[in-house]
């Protein structure tokens, strides 16, 4: 995060707020031998507050630096992370932010700290009171929206059409919002060969193929069931503009491969704009300063970019 607001271009775009431990932006910057213009508060500013050409850093006290072991898994950080996650939320919920973009978290170092806790994108669903909330990946060249995420392999193949609809619609809803158009929706099929009709598998046709006649009748431009392995390499070459995963690694793996230092993870359904890096905690490379800073810069100007379309649509909110 400290590496991402390094570029002044980007610092320029909003006003930013680091929601962390003051001590380890400090520590960060010192790490890069960076100099960095920010202020230390303990509460934000109201909204009405002529933002200044300063970066904003609240600080959380959650943890200290004995509790914050290099490139371990760590139950002191994992709470400190979700705190960090949760105040950042209660803010854009309470209208003094306009989004927030979340830097990675581990997952067993939160399940650690004693919280029920699958992945951010269903924990601030959790936090706002949705129960319909999907995880879209983004590119320059391509949208995949998935039907499951953060669940075992063998809980993701028990489909329901009603879910693939939804999300059908909430990828459709997302795109035009964040390409200005309707797009070619193409949808996966669960089983190879998408179950080879019915040889494989009778999935594809008694739950994915009624979703995707649905859709058609609701005027969506979408095809479907697709064997998964054909029809990603048909959207990088054009023919489609979202793609629907029945599942996290169908739509993880291909988005990853193509352009991985830019894919941003958006999560749909929420009533607050939610961004993100697609990559993990890499606690291999944890205080070298080694990690690339591109994905958490494509995250925020994406961020930037629902920000601003919202408060052109009307859409009230703090300028940050």
């Amino acid at each position: 995060t400290v590496k991402a607001l390094l570029d002044p271009e980007l610092q320029r775009l909003a006003r930013w707020i680091i929601v962390g431990d003051a001590w380890l932006v400090a520590e960060a910057l010192e790490q890069q031998q960076a100099r960095l213009h920010y202020r230390v508060v303990d509460k934000l500013p109201p909204a009405d507050e002529p933002a200044a050409a300063e970066i904003l850093v609240l600080d959380a006290r959650q943890i200290t630096p004995a509790q914050r072991p290099l490139g371990c898994v760590s139950a002191d950080c994992g709470r400190a992370g979700l705190a960090y996650v949760r105040t950042a939320v209660e803010h854009c919920l309470a209208g003094r932010a306009l989004g927030i973009v979340t830097a990675p978290l581990n997952k067993e170092a939160v399940t650690l700290a004693g919280e029920s806790f699958c992945g951010h994108t269903e924990y601030i669903a959790d936090l706002c009171g949705v129960d319909e909330s999907r995880m879209l990946l983004v590119n320059g060249g391509l949208c995949v929206v998935h039907v499951t995420t953060h669940i075992s392999l063998a809980a993701a193949t028990r489909l329901d059409a009603q879910r693939i609809l939804t999300t059908i619609e909430l990828g459709a809803a997302a795109f035009v919002r964040l390409r200005g158009k309707r797009p070619r929706v193409a949808v996966c099929g669960l089983n190879p060969h998408a179950g080879e009709n019915g040889r494989f598998g009778d999935a594809d046709l008694r739950f994915i193929a009624p979703a995707v006649e649905a859709a058609r009748r609701e005027g969506i431009d979408c095809r479907g069931p697709f064997p998964a392995d054909t029809l990603f390499l048909q959207a990088f070459r054009g023919a489609y503009d979202l793609v629907v995963a029945m599942y996290h690694d169908q739509g993880h793996i291909p988005m990853k491969l193509m352009d991985f230092e830019h894919t941003v993870n958006v999560t749909l359904g929420l009533p607050i704009i939610r961004t993100s890096v697609d990559h993990g905690t890499a606690f291999d490379i944890a205080g070298k300063n080694q990690a690339s800073a591109d994905d958490m810069q494509t995250a925020m100007r994406l961020a930037v970019r629902l920000a601003t379309q919202q408060s052109a649509a009307g859409m009230t909110g703090a300028p940050a």
